[in-house]
């Protein structure tokens, strides 16, 4: 899976290794069960807990970040935009007068 393309606020700077990278901490309550459940799969990956909490953490918030910019329709929507793309209809009469608003208005200005 790509992952999403998150815009920098500062420039871009060489990259760091992980060890020159600063950290910042968070916390999470967890019941005992999922304490449980994801020391079990982190033990499985061979990884921390708190290696396979972050990494879990980092693939979800690519994914809802994904959907969130991605746009999905059925084949059918597909095949009607594409079409319409190619053969647009004529502009209906509402248009038309848009249009020629549009050149007395701004138009003659230029």
């Amino acid at each position: 899976m790509n992952k999403p393309v998150i815009p920098e606020k500062a420039p871009a700077q060489p990259k760091k290794s992980r060890l020159q990278t600063k950290s910042t901490r968070i916390e999470a309550r967890l019941s005992p069960y999922v304490l449980k459940v994801i020391k079990r799969a982190a033990e499985i990956e061979g990884r921390s807990v708190s290696d396979f909490v972050v990494a879990a953490a980092e693939e979800a918030a690519a994914r809802s970040i994904e959907r969130s910019e991605l746009i999905t329709i059925a084949i059918d929507h597909q095949q009607k935009f594409f079409e319409t793309m190619l053969k647009p209809p004529k502009p209906g009469s509402v248009w038309e007068r848009a249009r020629e608003a549009h050149q007395r208005l701004v138009a003659k200005d230029r």
